[in-house]
């Protein structure tokens, strides 16, 4: 009984992509709030009269029942908290929604928990969905929490050279992951303004929920957008996708 009771898992979860699986079936993957990222069956997902068909939806949020396999879980009941198919509304939000999936997908290893970065997600859908606050601003915060999540956090307390305390810097290090103090070497840095250095100490220090009324200028949101994607670029075994997209829309 205790075994059976073990192989049913329960948890909140966020679809982050889904692929066709033999002849009517899905799979799915999962980030979940209690167990992290998962891969797990849907049954007949892709018949036209399955149940599953909205659940199965990139970016749906839901309640899932599901039978835990020792590679491959099995979706036994699903209840949407929230579908989110308004980021599906057109190409920015699009973009955006499956960035975070995307960063979701290359940057976590299967199983590890991360309630808070699960969380940050959730916000971050709930922030595109009723349009409260600058996209790019949000894509840059929560690349921020992703690095936190997987060990590359951005420390702005002291030179990453030679450890004195600063408030202000011009460069980033992009190795060490922090500023450097204004007398040690540049080498393997990136130039920054006093603007977007305060922006990027800023969303680093507070929480998703403290971000939505900040200002940005076009300028610091393009440094912002450079460091970051460096920095996310070569600490991955994969390079997002969904960057290219970014520098396809800002052509137009």
């Amino acid at each position: 009984m205790g075994d059976d009771l073990l192989a049913i898992l329960k948890t909140r979860a966020i679809v982050i992509k889904t692929q066709e699986f033999k002849e009517n079936d899905k799979l799915v993957w999962l980030f979940t709030e209690d167990f992290g990222k998962i891969t797990a069956i849907a049954k007949g997902a892709r018949k036209s009269k399955s149940r599953y068909i909205s659940s199965t939806l990139p970016c749906c949020y839901g309640e899932f029942v599901l039978f835990k396999g020792k590679n491959l879980h099995t979706i036994n009941e699903v209840t949407i908290i929230d579908s989110f198919q308004q980021l599906l509304r057109n190409l920015d939000t699009i973009t955006y929604a499956s960035y975070f999936n995307e960063l979701i997908d290359i940057t976590l290893e299967n199983d590890e928990i991360h309630k808070e970065l699960f969380k940050d997600l959730v916000t971050a859908f709930y922030f595109i969905k009723n349009d409260v606050m600058d996209i790019e601003i949000l894509a840059r915060a929560f690349e921020i929490r992703i690095l936190k999540a997987t060990g590359y956090e951005l420390n702005f307390d002291k030179c990453v050279r030679c450890r004195k305390k600063i408030t202000i810097s011009n460069y980033i290090d992009l190795i060490s992951y922090g500023p450097i103090c204004s007398e040690c070497e540049k080498l393997n840095s990136i130039y920054i303004s006093n603007p977007t250095y305060n922006t990027l100490k800023f969303l680093n220090n507070f929480g998703m929920d403290r971000i939505n009324r900040i200002i940005v200028s076009k300028t610091s949101k393009l440094e912002l957008y450079k460091i970051l994607s460096l920095i996310i670029s070569q600490n991955y075994t994969r390079k997002p996708k969904s960057l290219e997209m970014f520098d396809y829309l800002d052509k137009f």
